[in-house]
């Protein structure tokens, strides 16, 4: 168990002295902060506003190590409740201190040093060891260093560090200042120090990368080798694999590629039609052990920025979730069901599109759900339950729910993936897509947007610590993840607007002693795409989080975006985490996550086992989300405080394993609501939305409803249902009081549809 949030224990368990000494250091923190200004006016404050990284975070959307060095005295940093502990705040250039000033909370460390580095890694000690003091404590020092860090060993208190401000004064640049807003990286190292990046990395030995020089047969044993591997093997869904298939500018003959799990295809061309692939990109049934009838397990698989002539006219794409083909063009028919689809078996589960042309027909087959964005399609057939399209041009009509397809003309806001390439030269580079408002059909080609060389990335691999990649951070570069299992000690932090990161071949961060793997600041533009999150065994507050709670910032102009990101509590590993996704920032674009409370894995699951609360928390205003699927938590599984927000396409399954009604009550109702609006909120839409229930654990188990929101005229819901699979337990209604119940009595597993609400 970890513990309780500190703003939680200030209320209840925290001493009476303890709660005076912290008012009493507010109060001296906000009588210094003028004070500082005449005693300092000799030195120069040089920390103020700068990046800043820590050990750990109580909680990093509140309690972030940033907040130590924002020039406020009314926000903290606040560490985990363990030692040691460390805050360090990079200058951008090497200078001279004089003077490390720090205002602490009431929970202060009685042992610390200050230390000072030049490159992030190496430390020299520049006081002994100093016993801290609630309130403000100013040292005076010798000592010159790019980072300058507090290096707690022993707290006073049960809980962590806790600055309001560090401070650091000083002056005279020993090398030229390196604005980090603005960072300038070269393609290789200026000085010993400087992580090396290249126009042509290593992308390690998972990615293979193919031209039109290479034989197909070649090609065509390198897929055969990593799809047999995992063919019928009882490890394979959850194993360490990873591969990224990358097609180099050409057009290559006969190619079957039959994609297994955590399997990334992909063109390097700067449009989809400079690379062409004949055959098939295939996902089917009949090869996942222990569900060999079906396509339900088909996750973790994705095709990207390239062209197929489909063998025999069509192409089989039969996906379930975190499966997305984007940037494709299939030129030909796409069917997204298996080929043993009917007679009560070959289902799937699915599924995303985006940013895609199909010549002609897509069947969806037996898909009970997908989500269609941004394309251009010859004409559709098939709807289970769930059938949504955003700027599609040649989607159906809007018939919700028979057939079941909701259409929007266009998507409200969009700003595509980001995309690897390799230029004319030979040298790699990442193209990341511009903004668009109310658009419909495929970007490309032309697509608008920003060319970025690889030199202006570090390409990480699974040996980079937390550490060394938060370094190329602060060195202003972006993060490029390859293929492979990254274990995190610490949260990587992306601090500066516009930075991109991003991975190929479902590189997978495993936070450990209860961090946060990825937090991202309120900043303008930052992309975040390709990743796969695992929860650890040691809970974490969130696994990610964009922005800062209690911030409104207009980002309208240039949002954050959370695109192909999937996260996992409980897999390979007993995960816990209480917030999967956390999104403060406003305007926030989040495009296809899929957040998922593991009901099978590796290690065993179970309701007290593999631990999480709600999947995304919508603090932010005017934040949209296409293509949301998020299942099996055992509280809201969406919790959204934030205004004018909206919701293409939503799909979930309620928690399988609730043990009993007693586990799982919320307040005086039968469970928690798949997704939950706020009753603070205003104005809210959602187009699209189907909970399923299979309370397999318990049928006996009810939920009152799965759609909770507040009566208000500016809060509307259009196209939602609940459906009990297999008449496995009871969804008593829609949406608070209305849709009636399933099992509907018309038939097992049918659905109860609402057109709209109110």
């Amino acid at each position: 168990m970890s513990p309780v949030p500190r703003t939680m224990k200030l209320r209840s368990r925290r001493s009476v002295s303890i709660m005076v000494g912290s008012v009493l250091a507010l109060v001296a923190g906000l009588l210094v902060s003028t004070q500082m200004v005449s005693a300092s006016a000799a030195e120069t404050l040089l920390s103020q506003g700068k990046p800043a990284t820590a050990s750990s975070s109580e909680n990093d959307g509140v309690y972030g190590a940033a907040l130590a060095v924002d020039g406020k005295a009314d926000t903290r940093w606040s560490s985990a409740f363990t030692d040691p502990q460390w805050l360090q705040v990079d200058l951008g250039s090497t200078q001279s201190i004089s003077k490390v000033v720090l205002n602490w909370e009431a929970a202060y460390a009685s042992a610390f040093t200050i230390q000072t580095s030049a490159n992030g890694t190496s430390w020299t000690n520049i006081t002994p060891t100093t016993a801290g003091k609630a309130g403000e404590q100013s040292l005076t020092v010798t000592g010159s260093g790019r980072y300058v860090r507090m290096n707690g060993t022993a707290r006073a208190t049960g809980y962590g560090y806790s600055l309001w401000e560090f401070q650091v004064y000083g002056g005279g640049s020993t090398t030229t200042p390196t604005d980090p807003s603005t960072p300038t990286p070269s393609a290789t190292p200026t000085t010993g120090t400087d992580l090396p990046t290249s126009d042509t990395p290593d992308f390690g030995a998972n990615v293979k990368i193919f031209d039109s020089s290479t034989s197909a047969a070649t090609i065509q044993s390198a897929f055969d080798a990593a799809f047999n591997a995992q063919n019928n093997s009882p490890t394979a869904q959850f194993g360490t694999q990873r591969y990224a298939f990358l097609f180099k500018p050409g057009t290559y003959g006969r190619v079957w590629a039959n994609l297994g799990f955590y399997t990334s295809v992909a063109g390097l061309g700067l449009n989809p039609d400079d690379v062409t692939i004949n055959g098939a990109l295939n996902v089917d049934s009949g090869w996942n052990y222990g569900d060999l009838s079906n396509a339900t397990q088909n996750f973790w698989r994705s095709a990207e920025n390239l062209s197929v002539v489909p063998e025999g006219g069509t192409d089989r794409w039969a996906v379930s979730q975190a499966a997305p083909m984007r940037r494709v063009h299939i030129k030909g028919n796409l069917t997204m069901g298996p080929s043993n689809q009917d007679n009560g078996q070959g289902y799937s589960s699915g599924g995303y599109l985006a940013d895609s042309k199909v010549d002609g027909q897509v069947s969806s087959g037996s898909q009970q759900q997908w989500y269609t964005r941004n394309s251009t399609i010859g004409s559709w057939t098939g709807g289970v339950w769930n059938m949504v399209f955003s700027g599609v041009k040649g989607a159906p009509a809007n018939t919700f729910p028979n057939p079941p397809e909701t259409t929007l003309a266009t998507t409200p806001v969009t700003k595509e993936k980001p995309y690897l390439y390799v230029d004319s030269a030979g040298k790699y580079r990442v193209f990341v897509p511009s903004l668009q408002k109310n658009s419909s059909g495929a970007t490309w080609p032309n697509t608008p947007g920003t060319s970025i060389p690889m030199s202006k990335f570090y390409v990480a691999k699974p040996s980079d610590s937390a550490a060394r990649i938060n370094q190329a951070l602060s060195q202003g570069l972006n993060l490029f993840f390859t293929p492979g299992t990254y274990k995190l000690d610490q949260t990587i932090k992306v601090t500066r607007k516009d930075t991109v990161v991003t991975g190929i071949g479902f590189p997978t961060l495993v936070p450990s002693g209860g961090v946060t793997a990825l937090s991202v600041a309120d900043v303008d533009g930052v992309n975040v795409s390709g990743l796969t999150f695992d929860a650890g065994t040691t809970n974490s507050p969130t696994l990610m989080s964009v922005g800062t709670a209690g911030t409104h910032t207009d980002h309208a102009a240039d949002p954050t975006t959370v695109q192909d990101v999937f996260f996992r509590i409980g897999s390979s590993i007993q995960g816990k985490a209480t917030t999967t996704l956390a999104v403060n920032s406003d305007d926030t674009i989040v495009d296809h996550i899929w957040a998922w409370r593991a009901d099978h894995g590796g290690a065993a699951t179970g309701w007290t086992v593999n631990t999480g609360d709600t999947g995304l928390l919508v603090n932010g205003d005017d934040v949209e989300a296409t293509g949301l699927f998020v299942e099996h938590y055992q509280k809201y599984e969406v919790l959204w405080n934030g205004n004018r927000g909206k919701t293409i396409f939503f799909q979930n399954e309620k928690p399988y394993d609730v043990p009993n009604q007693a586990a799982w009550m919320n307040g005086t109702q039968n469970g928690y609501a798949a997704y939950k609006v706020a009753d603070s909120v205003t104005d809210h839409e959602l187009w699209g939305g189907g909970s399923y229930c299979f309370f397999n654990t318990n049928p006996a188990v009810k939920l009152d409803h799965s759609f909770e929101v507040p009566n208000k005229s500016g809060v509307k819901l259009h196209s939602i249902l609940t459906v009990s699979l297999g008449d496995t337990g009871t969804i008593s209604n829609v949406v608070n009081n209305t849709g009636g119940s399933v099992p509907n009595p018309a038939g097992n597993t049918t659905p109860r549809n609402v057109v709209s609400y109110p």
